[in-house]
């Protein structure tokens, strides 16, 4: 089985309080990824509360976003339009950068439908989220192949998007 991770495609980095016009770019390929990708779609959610800014993420990095119940929380209406007519889809919200529950939830296919036989991520921000659960999904399956697609992820300057891309590569993650 293929497994698709799309990393935070929520408003407020899309267009929201962290956006960026290289995030908005993204969003129709993104779409178009899941609409086509034929095997099991993971979705995960930044999610944060109302005291955001006394966590330590937010000592760190003080704009407020992805607040639970927010516009900006929410996924792209298009982005969450796919994944909705997608079968079997779901999206993990998700407190801080990895995801341990999505490297959880993919590490359990591991004995199901074959296995897991490679692991694509996609979305937003390459040098944050994005490089977060691919180095922890490469933990929790070491033997299955991680690749990111390049032009469906965008990070915070497309200059920590390239240093992540690098990054990645030095960890055996494949950038396509």
């Amino acid at each position: 089985m293929k497994v698709l991770a799309v990393i935070d495609m929520q408003n407020d980095f899309i267009d929201g309080s962290l956006g960026t016009k290289e995030a908005e770019s993204i969003v129709p390929g993104v779409a178009g990824m899941i609409r086509e990708f034929d095997g099991k779609v993971i979705a995960t959610r930044d999610t944060h509360g109302e005291d955001y800014l006394s966590s330590a993420e937010g000592k760190n990095l003080p704009v407020v976003h992805c607040v639970k119940g927010t516009k900006g929380w929410e996924i792209r209406p298009e982005i969450q339009k796919v994944l909705d007519e997608k079968p079997g889809s779901m999206v993990i919200d998700k407190p801080t950068f990895g995801s341990v529950e999505l490297g959880e939830r993919v590490g359990s296919l591991k004995d199901t439908d074959g296995g897991v036989e490679e692991i694509t991520l996609i979305g937003l921000c390459t040098d944050i989220c994005v490089i977060s659960n691919a180095l922890l999904l490469k933990a929790y399956l070491p033997e299955v192949p991680v690749r990111v697609i390049e032009s469906c992820c965008a990070g915070v300057t497309p200059q920590s998007h390239s240093q992540a891309l690098e990054a990645m590569k030095m960890c055996q993650i494949e950038i396509v």
